[in-house]
């Protein structure tokens, strides 16, 4: 009889471990939000270097900037049907965005609140993500156009190269430190290195053939961590090794991870949207292992994060309205 129960007592602790339930884990990090008061879905944050916060009206068609020591918030007008979804900023403070509905990145200058229109090839009708290289020539996703581009800032000359599965859906993109762009196919089970110098295409299946990953990070280490939003995992992939190692949300499986960024220490947020409130939850790379969770008060879906080196936050767009920061409680 000991030897059945002690049997059945391993059996259900298995069983608990393998059921998919959430895992409980602390909350370490610490929210800020402010609300933004044209709504328009705000998103995609990017910090300047004078440490105003830049930010995208999709839905509203506009750029936004918030300045978060006075909450004071300054809105600046694009062309007609841009909406923009994603920006990024260079080191002299210009702002780079996303056209999305009308094919075009545009540079906008802080001061004069000029902008500037670099229109994509008559292939590319929507610009996606945006990520600058090592030239501060800017790769991009596209993902109803199906490619990943290159934009050379310099000249507004625009190369790109077509996914080889129609409807792969070219998502989040990273750069590494070999200066060679990533991609996450949504459309697929894969993701995707493009040859900066030749534009050659290579694709990766990911373990499984029904993950679909949103967005990727890349560690210092040249490891590729993507976010496999419809199977709720957090996927590692060597490319040394070609080696892949897959992790369970701690969600799993109403997780549905999408907006990702990695840290100064290596650190992986990932916002868990299948959840409401969202949950911002914390991978240490080193541990192998989550180790926080903490729930964003304002509630939406959190699509894209960037990350603050000087500051050590981490910055999102909420879609009820909120531009917010997170970072570890101090």
């Amino acid at each position: 009889m000991k030897h059945l129960l002690l049997f059945l007592a391993l059996l259900f602790m298995f069983a608990a471990q393998n059921s998919g339930a959430a895992q409980a884990l602390p909350s370490l990090a610490k929210v800020n939000e402010w609300q933004v008061k044209w709504g328009g879905r705000p998103r995609d944050p990017f910090v300047a270097p004078d440490g105003k916060v830049w930010f995208c009206g999709q839905a509203g068609n506009y750029i936004g900037r918030l300045d978060p020591k006075s909450g004071e918030l300054t809105r600046f007008e694009v062309p007609d049907n841009s909406h923009p979804h994603n920006l990024i900023i260079d080191g002299r403070g210009l702002v780079w965005y996303a056209g999305n509905r009308n094919g075009h990145i545009g540079k906008i200058t802080p001061g004069s609140g000029e902008v500037e229109k670099f229109l994509m090839p008559q292939e590319i009708s929507d610009p996606h993500t945006l990520v600058f290289d090592q030239q501060n020539n800017i790769w991009f996703s596209a993902q109803n156009s199906n490619a990943i581009g290159k934009l050379d800032t310099a000249t507004g000359k625009v190369n790109y190269v077509v996914a080889t599965q129609k409807r792969s859906r070219p998502y989040g993109i990273a750069v590494d430190s070999k200066n060679q762009p990533w991609s996450v196919l949504l459309g697929t089970n894969k993701i995707a290195r493009v040859n900066p110098l030749t534009f050659a295409l290579k694709e990766i299946n990911l373990p499984r053939e029904d993950a679909r990953p949103r967005r990727l990070v890349i560690t210092r280490d040249n490891n590729i961590w993507y976010a496999d939003y419809a199977g709720s995992y957090l996927g590692r992939y060597n490319p040394k090794t070609q080696a892949f190692h897959e992790w369970k949300m701690p969600s799993f499986p109403a997780s549905n991870p999408y907006g990702m960024a990695v840290d100064n220490d290596g650190r992986i947020w990932i916002a868990e949207t299948g959840q409401y409130p969202n949950k911002m939850v914390v991978f240490d790379s080193q541990k192998q292992a989550f180790i926080s969770s903490t729930p964003i008060p304002s509630g939406g879906a959190i699509r894209h994060m960037s990350y603050d080196h000087k500051q050590d936050q981490i910055w999102f767009g909420v879609d009820t309205g909120f531009i917010s920061n997170i970072h570890f409680k101090r």
